[in-house]
């Protein structure tokens, strides 16, 4: 198989001649939510399992915050 020299990921007979830009962007966009982080913590969470899981670590700890300063609202 022959790669096309400008990227190396596309082979010489994929053909997008009759593909549209864009035409499921938007459809794409509504249903995801993308978060672009930082080189420096991309080194230490690499891949979105990771992040899922470093962040429900938090959960319980940012609830319990919530939970104390609604009661000190009252």
């Amino acid at each position: 198989m022959k790669m096309m020299s400008n990227d190396p990921d596309m082979l010489e007979e994929y053909d997008f001649s009759k593909g549209i830009r864009g035409k499921y962007a938007k459809r794409y966009s509504k249903g995801t939510n993308v978060v672009i982080i930082d080189p420096d913590v991309a080194e230490v969470f690499p891949d979105h399992e990771s992040v899922n899981d470093a962040l429900r670590s938090l959960i319980p700890i940012i609830r319990k915050r919530e939970k104390r300063t609604a009661q000190q609202g009252h």
